[in-house]
């Protein structure tokens, strides 16, 4: 969550901002941060460039768990959670990492210590997820499954 706001802040929108606001604001950014415009001085380019890839990565990051883009992928999500089933999963710093068979893996944001332990110890770990994370935590698509050809 602190990752969440911390990109919010970066690119100054509320966490009600929807994606036409949040790529007008990118947009604006990403003219006034361009490298290009810091030409006369190689110093000042290169920190434009690393500012320019922060700004590059919280748009990214953000557009992913617009509830647009959550709404858009949703009958994705939903097949993907009812007909594959946990593989892997980590927990970091309050975010949940889960690998699917399918191999898709999603990132679920702001779960609880105490909530992971729980996964861990259960026997049926897909029958916890449907209960007490799909649907509970912002969630994000890190990787997408590999297409069989």
């Amino acid at each position: 969550m602190k990752r969440i706001a911390n990109y919010r802040r970066l690119l100054g929108v509320t966490p009600e901002a929807d994606l036409k606001e949040l790529k007008s604001v990118y947009r604006n950014l990403m003219k006034e941060w361009h490298p290009d415009k810091f030409a006369h001085s190689e110093e000042e380019k290169l920190a434009a460039e690393e500012k320019s890839k922060v700004l590059i990565n919280a748009y990214h990051f953000l557009v992913s768990i617009a509830p647009e883009t959550i709404e858009q992928a949703l009958p994705e999500y939903k097949e993907m959670i009812t007909n594959s089933q946990v593989m892997d999963f980590n927990f970091e710093k309050e975010i949940l990492k889960i690998t699917f068979t399918d191999g898709s893996t999603y990132e679920y944001y702001g779960v609880p210590k105490n909530l992971y332990i729980k996964l861990c110890q259960t026997d049926i770990p897909d029958r916890f997820c449907r209960r007490h994370i799909y649907h509970e935590f912002i969630y994000r698509k890190v990787s997408k499954a590999t297409e069989e050809a």
